[in-house]
C-alpha cells in the first residue's frame, strides 16, 4: 500500500515567500483597489473598528479599512509589499499599522479584532485549515472575517490551471482557489455563526492581451517564477496557453483587455 508523505509546510512557504517577492505584486493589486473597498462595505465597517488585514499584499484593504477611520493592522510575510503599502498610506495621509506576519502563526492574542480580513492573499497559503484557525483565533466572538477569494472557473483560477500544465504544483495541498468554493469555506469556518459567500466580479483592463501578459510576466511573482523555471520552448508554449485563454474570455472588440474575473467576496460571522 502506497503512503502519500505529508507536504512540507516549512519547505513550501519558503518556497512560495520568494514567489511572492520575486515580482512587485503591487502592479498588479494597485489595479484591482475596488475589491477591497467593496469587502469593507460587506463588513459593514464602522469607525473606530480595530481591524487585521491579513497576507495584505500591498495594502489595497487596508487604506480601504482605514479611510473609513478603523484601527488598521496590515500584514504579509513579504517586507517589500508591507513597504508598497506604508508608502500609499502616507501619501493618503491614512494611519495604518503595518507588522511582518505569518499567516499561519499571527502574534496576535485571541480575539483581538473585531473584523480580520483578507483579498486574494490567505488563500495561498499552504496550510489552510491552520491560516483559517488563525483568522478565527484573533477575531473576537461576535466579530466579523472578510474574504476575496479567486474562483476556480474565474479567469485567474483558470490562469493557476493553465499554469498547473506546465508547471507542477507542490504534491498534497489544496488548491488556493478551493477558498472561492462555499463548500471548502463551510469545512474551514465549521464553527462560524454564520458565512455568506457572494459571487462578484472584478474586471482586468488593459491596452491589450500582449500588455497584460508583459505585466504578469514581470510582475505577478506566480508567473514571475512559472516562466522562470521553463526553458524558451516551454515558455512559449505558456504564453500561447495564455493568450488562447484570454482570447476566449476577453470581451472587447477593440484590440484591448476587458476581463471580467470571478470571485467569492465572502463575510463569516464567528
Amino acid at each position: 500500500m502506497s503512503h502519500t508523505p505529508a507536504p512540507d509546510y516549512i519547505a513550501i512557504k519558503v518556497k512560495q515567500q520568494a514567489t511572492w517577492a520575486a515580482g512587485d505584486y503591487a502592479q498588479i493589486g494597485s489595479r484591482i483597489q475596488i475589491v477591497g473597498e467593496n469587502l469593507c462595505e460587506a463588513l459593514d465597517l464602522h469607525s473606530g473598528w480595530r481591524v487585521l488585514d491579513v497576507a495584505a499584499g500591498n495594502g489595497n484593504a487596508s487604506l480601504a479599512a482605514a479611510r473609513r477611520f478603523c484601527e488598521v493592522t496590515s500584514t504579509d510575510y513579504v517586507p517589500a509589499l508591507l513597504e508598497h503599502g506604508k508608502a500609499r498610506a502616507e501619501a493618503d495621509g491614512l494611519a495604518v499599522k503595518f507588522q511582518e506576519a505569518d499567516a499561519e502563526n499571527l502574534p496576535f492574542a485571541d480575539g483581538a479584532f473585531d473584523v480580520v480580513m483578507s483579498t486574494f492573499g490567505v488563500m495561498f497559503t499552504p496550510h489552510q485549515e491552520r491560516s483559517a484557525a488563525e483568522m478565527f483565533r484573533v477575531c473576537k466572538p461576535g466579530g466579523k472575517i472578510g474574504l476575496a477569494n479567486w474562483t476556480p472557473s474565474g479567469f485567474v483560477g483558470q490562469i493557476f490551471k493553465v499554469i498547473g500544465k506546465h508547471i507542477a504544483p507542490a504534491p498534497g495541498l489544496n488548491p488556493p482557489s478551493m477558498w472561492g468554493t462555499e463548500a471548502r469555506l463551510h469545512e474551514l469556518f465549521s464553527t462560524a455563526a454564520s458565512i455568506h459567500a457572494t459571487p462578484t466580479m472584478c474586471s482586468f483592463r488593459y491596452l491589450s492581451p500582449e500588455h497584460w501578459l508583459e505585466i504578469f510576466r514581470t510582475f505577478y511573482g506566480p508567473t514571475v517564477k512559472a516562466f522562470a523555471a521553463l526553458d524558451t520552448q516551454g515558455g512559449e508554449a505558456l504564453s500561447t496557453d495564455l493568450k488562447t485563454l484570454m482570447a476566449q474570455l476577453n470581451r472587447a472588440t477593440d484590440g484591448t483587455l476587458i476581463i471580467d474575473s470571478e470571485y467569492l467576496e465572502v463575510v463569516i460571522t464567528k
